[in-house]
C-alpha cells in the first residue's frame, strides 16, 4: 500500500512537473494544426520543415532543446526502382537506397540519374562509378541555411535561437516508403501501439539524416534511417501514465545518471530511455499502466536499461539489428557505467530522493503514510493556469511567414479545406488565431502592393477589403489584435478612425480580468469568461505581444527596426501590446490633438521607465526603450531621445535592432 500511494504521489507531482492529460493533449494539437497550415501541400513549398524530439511529443521540460527536421520536397528516396513507376521524374529527383555494404538502420543514397538541386550536388561523391550523396558533405553546406551562425553538432546544425534556446536543425531527407529492414516491426505490434497507429506510421515512410555508423565502411558518406515521426506517433498514442514513465525517466537521466558529467561522458541519453520504455510497453512488460503502479512501471524500465548495459546490446526498436550502443558503450567505459547503475539499482525506489523534482512527492508519503491521494488530474491545475499555458502554445506556434499573397490566398485555402476535418477544442481555437494572422498579413500586403501602381478606383477597393479583412481577424484572434486596425488607419492617414479604435482597445485592455502572458486576475477572469470556449476567452479576455513579419512593412516609423532585425536573420519584430497602443496613440494624436500626444508620450514614457516586467517582458525591453526615443524624436525631445536609445542599447538584444538604434542616434545630430 505505501509503494502505492508513493506512486500516485508521483504521479500527481509528474502531472505538475510535466503536465497534465489536457495540457499535454493542447500541446501537441496546437503543433499539429500549426504543421498541417504552414506545410499543407496546396502551398507547393520547396521543403518541409517538422518540430521533433520532446517538444513535439508534449514535454515542456526546462533546459530542452528545439528540435527540427527539414527536407527538400522535390527529393525523395526510394528503395527499389519498382518505386519508381509513383513519382514524375521531371518534378522529383529520385534517390535509390543501397545499404548492401551498411550496418542494419543505415544506408549510402545513390543519385541513378545524377540529378538534384545545386546543393546536393555540391555534396555528391564518385564510388565505383556512382554518384553518392555524402552525409558529411551535406551537414557542410546545409550547416548555415537557417541561422548564419550555426555550428555541426552530430547530424544536426545548432546554436542559440534569440541567445537563450537552443536548437538542433536536422537537414534530412524523406521516403514515402517504409523500409523493409523495418518489416518486422508491424508483425510485432500485437498489442501496442493500435492497428490504426500502425498503418498510419507505415503510411508516413521514415527520414535520413546526415550521419554514417562510426564502424561503418563509409561513415563519412552513410546516412542514418530516422523514425522521428513514427516515434511521436507512438507516444502520442501512449496513456498518461505511460508518457509520465517516460517523462519520469527523462528527468532520471538529466538529474541523477548524468548530473555534473561533461557532454563528452554522458554514455545513456533520451533516445535510450525513449527505446526502453517503447519496447517495455509492446512486450507487456506491465499488463496494467494506470497512477498506483507508476514506480512499478520506471522500475521495470529501469531494470530493461540495466540489462541492455550488462549486455552491451540496446536493439533500435523499428530495427532491432542496429545496436544502438555499438558505438560509445563497450569496454571499460560499459563496465564503468554498469557499476554507476547497480548501484541505484541497490538502493531501489529510494534513489529517486536524489531527483529535485521528484523527492519531495516521495518524502511527503514517507512523512504522511496516512496521506489520502487524488488522482483525478484535472483538480491539480485550475482553469486560469490551463488556459494561460494554452494561450502561450497558441502565440508560440502561429508564427508562420506570409512571403506574397499567393502563399495567403493558399493558406485561406488550407484553412477552409481544414474545417471539415474532426478537430478537437484545441484545433479550433489554434485555427482561429492562424486564420487572423493570415488575414492581417494579407491586408497589409494588398495596401504595399497597391498604393504606388493602382487606380483611385483600385485602391478604394483594396483597402475596403483590406479593413474588413482586419475587422475579421480581430474577431477570431486576441484582444490586441485591435492594435492591426488601428496600424492600418494611421498607415492610411485615418487618424480620428485610427484613435476611435485606439480608445476601445485601451478599454479592452484595461479590464481588470484580462490575460496578458501569465499575469492575470484569477477570480475576475472567471467571473467574466469560466467555463466558456477558448475562442471566447481568446476574443474577450486575452492579450498578447504584437508580432509583425519582417517582410511586410507596416508603418513607416518602424521601418529601420524591421530591416535591422530582418538583417540578423529575425523573422519578427514583437512588440508588448501597450507599448504599441502608446506608440500610435501618440502617433495619430498628433495631427488632431496635440495636448493627447503628449499625454501617451507620457504614458509611454511611464510605462519604459517604470514597468517591473508586468506589461513590458524583459526581453521585450529593447523595443520598448526604443519606440519610446521613437516618440521623442518626433517630439523634437532630442536628448530625452537620446537617453532612450542608449537604454535600448542596453537592454537584452532580443530584436536584433542595434543596427537601427546606433544610426537614429547618429541621426539626431546632438
Amino acid at each position: 500500500m505505501a509503494t502505492q500511494k508513493i506512486s500516485e504521489s508521483v504521479y500527481m507531482g509528474m502531472c505538475l512537473e510535466i503536465g497534465t492529460p489536457q495540457q499535454v493533449a493542447s500541446r501537441r494539437d496546437i503543433r499539429d494544426i500549426a504543421e498541417m497550415l504552414m506545410f499543407s501541400e496546396m502551398l507547393n513549398r520547396r521543403f518541409t520543415v517538422m518540430l521533433s524530439g520532446s517538444r513535439r511529443e508534449g514535454f515542456r521540460l526546462s533546459g530542452s532543446d528545439l528540435d527540427y527536421m527539414r527536407w527538400p520536397n522535390n527529393h525523395r528516396v526510394i528503395w527499389d526502382f519498382s518505386q519508381c513507376q509513383f513519382y514524375n521524374t521531371q518534378e522529383h529527383a529520385l534517390i535509390l537506397c543501397d545499404s548492401s555494404e551498411s550496418p542494419p538502420g543505415f544506408t549510402l543514397l545513390w543519385l541513378p540519374l545524377e540529378r538534384a538541386n545545386s546543393r546536393v550536388m555540391s555534396a555528391c561523391v564518385r564510388m565505383n562509378g556512382m554518384l553518392y550523396i555524402s552525409s558529411s558533405k551535406y551537414r557542410e553546406v546545409t550547416c548555415c541555411i537557417i541561422f548564419s551562425d550555426s555550428t555541426p553538432h552530430g547530424p544536426c546544425s545548432s546554436g542559440l535561437y534569440n541567445g537563450e534556446l537552443e536548437y538542433d536543425a536536422a537537414h534530412c531527407f524523406i521516403s514515402d516508403f517504409w523500409p523493409s529492414s523495418a518489416s518486422s516491426w508491424k508483425d510485432r505490434c500485437h498489442s501496442w501501439p493500435p492497428r490504426q497507429v500502425v498503418n498510419e506510421i507505415i503510411r508516413n515512410g521514415c527520414h535520413f539524416v546526415a550521419i554514417g555508423h562510426k564502424s561503418g565502411n563509409h561513415a563519412d558518406n552513410e546516412w542514418r534511417i530516422s523514425f522521428s515521426r513514427a516515434e511521436y506517433k507512438l507516444v502520442y498514442s501512449m496513456n498518461h501514465t505511460q508518457f509520465l514513465t517516460y517523462g519520469l525517466l527523462k528527468l532520471f537521466l538529466k538529474e541523477i545518471i548524468n548530473n555534473g558529467l561533461r557532454v563528452g561522458d554522458k554514455l545513456l541519453c533520451s533516445y535510450h530511455i525513449k527505446t526502453a520504455v517503447f519496447w517495455a510497453i509492446q512486450q507487456n512488460a506491465l499488463p496494467h499502466w494506470h497512477p498506483k503502479n507508476l514506480l512499478v512501471g520506471f522500475w521495470v524500465c529501469f531494470k530493461l536499461l540495466l540489462k541492455w548495459v550488462y549486455e552491451g546490446n540496446c536493439p533500435n526498436f523499428f530495427i532491432p539489428e542496429n545496436n544502438m550502443f555499438l558505438n560509445n558503450i563497450y569496454g571499460e567505459a560499459q563496465r564503468t557505467l554498469f557499476t554507476q547503475l547497480y548501484i541505484l539499482y541497490e538502493k531501489g525506489i529510494a534513489l529517486l530522493l536524489h531527483s529535485p523534482s521528484i523527492n519531495s512527492y516521495i518524502i511527503n508519503v514517507l512523512c504522511n503514510p496516512r496521506l489520502t491521494i487524488c488522482t483525478v488530474e484535472h483538480t491539480l491545475i485550475s482553469e486560469v493556469e490551463l488556459d494561460t499555458n494554452i494561450f502561450n502554445e497558441i502565440f508560440i506556434n502561429e508564427s508562420i511567414r506570409s512571403v506574397d499573397l499567393r502563399i495567403c490566398r493558399k493558406y485561406l485555402h488550407a484553412v477552409e479545406e481544414s474545417i471539415g476535418l474532426p478537430l478537437t477544442q484545441y484545433h479550433n481555437v489554434m485555427l482561429r488565431k492562424l486564420t487572423a494572422t493570415i488575414l492581417q498579413r494579407t491586408a497589409f500586403m494588398l495596401h504595399n502592393l497597391y498604393t504606388n501602381t493602382g487606380s483611385n478606383k483600385q485602391l478604394y477597393i483594396v483597402e475596403k477589403m483590406a479593413c474588413h479583412m482586419l475587422k475579421i481577424a480581430a474577431r477570431f484572434g486576441f484582444v490586441s489584435d485591435m492594435l492591426y486596425i488601428a496600424m492600418y488607419y494611421y498607415k492610411t492617414f485615418r487618424y480620428r478612425v485610427a484613435l476611435s479604435v485606439i480608445d476601445i482597445t485601451k478599454v479592452k485592455l484595461a479590464q481588470p480580468y484580462l490575460m496578458y502572458r501569465s499575469r492575470v486576475d484569477r477570480e475576475r477572469y472567471i467571473e467574466a469568461v469560466g467555463g466558456q470556449s477558448l475562442s471566447t476567452k481568446m476574443r474577450q479576455a486575452v492579450a498578447h505581444d504584437i508580432r509583425l513579419d519582417n517582410e511586410i512593412f507596416y508603418i513607416d516609423e518602424l521601418i529601420p527596426e524591421q530591416q535591422s532585425s530582418k538583417q540578423n536573420n529575425e523573422p519578427f519584430l514583437i512588440i508588448p501590446p501597450l507599448v504599441l497602443l502608446y506608440m500610435l496613440e501618440c502617433l495619430c494624436s498628433r495631427h488632431v490633438n496635440t495636448l493627447r500626444a503628449q499625454i501617451a508620450l507620457d504614458d509611454l514614457q511611464v510605462l519604459a521607465h517604470h514597468d517591473q516586467g508586468q506589461l513590458v517582458p524583459a526581453h521585450l525591453k529593447n523595443i520598448s526603450w526604443e519606440i519610446l526615443g521613437i516618440c521623442q524624436q518626433i517630439a523634437e525631445n532630442l536628448q530625452a531621445a537620446l537617453y532612450s536609445y542608449q537604454q535600448s542599447l542596453r537592454q537584452y538584444p532580443y530584436q536584433k535592432i542595434k543596427t537601427a538604434t546606433r544610426q537614429r542616434i547618429q541621426d539626431l545630430h546632438l
